[in-house]
């Protein structure tokens, strides 16, 4: 080991600042320590090598021969403490990237799995309906919430909830005194258009300046309610449904443990119950060829007299 490699790496930062800045003051600034500090820093330094580093009395502050030498390779020795510093660092976990639809809450999810897994980071994003299904194969996210339908082609899917539809009327409407609302009792309105479910907000505007009626779900008008809108469950019209959607080749341990917190697995099952599923199958068919009863045991040999 060369006798500057045995110098304290903070005590050659603190030169290298000097030497770089020209100027004890604002080195010391920048390092956040004060001149007085880093001034017998820098005489200890000389004292030790036995040489000067910056030309006595010189105006501005000037680097020696030797300063500039040593600054050479002190910059060499700091690059090398920084280098095994990010090598023995130990990598920051990946976080866990999960999308929404609108009208889909995570709050719960979310907080739960802060609680379970503080080391996980959890970057949630809203997503645009339109968007759930690319933003899962283009990797944007490694699970969304997502109404379905969606292409199940490569796609795992854990159907969660449904969602009653709703119309969505002015206040002073007829139709505000039902409880429950048929499609035959909607044949004389005007129906905005809610196909595009991301554009849900602009046509509810529409009902609450121009009248008519919309339906969507249940979630969306509460998303987008209003107080001069009612809405009114409907009964003939088909639920929608809300699934918790990944990439199926893309199934870490990660995801299984966001799956468990969503079903609502204890703590302690949470990863462990998703193992016990994979190997369920196996278990059922051990069960299968020992007629549900547990194999024999063997019994001892017996030993023969002499």
């Amino acid at each position: 080991m060369s006798r500057l490699e045995s110098i304290d790496v903070v005590r050659l930062r603190w030169f290298v600042a000097v030497a770089q800045e020209l100027h004890f003051a604002r080195a010391a600034n920048s390092l956040h320590i004060s001149r007085q500090k880093l001034s017998h820093t820098v005489i200890d330094l000389e004292n030790e090598l036995g040489t000067k580093l910056f030309v006595p009395g010189a105006q501005p502050t000037q680097l020696t021969d030797e300063g500039r030498e040593l600054l050479e390779q002190a910059r060499e020795i700091i690059a090398r403490a920084e280098s095994v510093a990010r090598r023995d660092e130990p990598e920051a976990p990946a976080p866990l990237r999960v999308g929404f639809v609108p009208g889909v809450t995570v709050s719960k999810w979310t907080r739960i799995w802060a609680e379970r897994f503080p080391d996980v980071p959890l970057e949630v994003s809203a997503l645009a309906q339109a968007d759930q299904e690319a933003a899962l194969r283009a990797g944007r996210v490694d699970m969304c919430f997502v109404r379905l339908p969606i292409d199940r082609e490569g796609m795992s899917a854990i159907p969660l909830y449904r969602e009653v539809p709703v119309v969505v009327v002015q206040k002073e409407h007829p139709l505000s005194v039902f409880d429950e609302v048929r499609m035959a009792d909607l044949a004389d309105e005007r129906l905005q258009d809610t196909s595009d479910v991301d554009a849900v907000g602009g046509a509810l505007e529409l009902v609450a300046a121009a009248g008519g009626a919309a339906i969507v779900p249940h979630s969306l008008a509460r998303l987008h309610h209003r107080r001069d809108l009612v809405y009114r469950p409907m009964l003939d019209i088909p639920d929608t449904e809300v699934a918790l959607a990944w990439p199926a080749d893309r199934t870490t341990d990660l995801v299984e443990d966001f799956i468990g917190v969503v079903r609502g697995r204890s703590e302690r099952s949470s990863r462990g119950q998703a193992r016990a599923e994979k190997t369920e199958p196996r278990k059922k068919a051990a069960v299968k060829k020992t007629g549900g009863r547990p194999a024999p045991a063997k019994k001892p040999a017996r030993r023969r007299g002499r």
